[in-house]
């Protein structure tokens, strides 16, 4: 079962670390996601970003606060 964008914000606000595609959502949804990981310390990695451009990848690490591992 897929997750919605709200329902990974909520995991990774309650401290909950997981894997997501970066092809599968849009960059203001990976953000978010980053941003609420941030909040509790939780682990982010994010999937098949070399499609995505520096700038995305630097707003996402900027929002993650260093709980983002981009897998390259």
């Amino acid at each position: 079962m897929i997750k919605t964008t709200d329902e990974l914000v909520k995991i990774a606000s309650a401290g909950g670390g997981f894997s997501i595609d970066a092809t599968k959502r849009p960059i203001e949804d990976i953000i978010r996601i980053a941003s609420a990981a941030s909040s509790r310390k939780s682990r982010i990695t994010v999937l098949n970003v070399n499609m995505k451009t520096t700038d995305e990848l630097v707003q996402i690490a900027s929002a993650g606060n260093g709980c983002v591992v981009f897998d390259m």
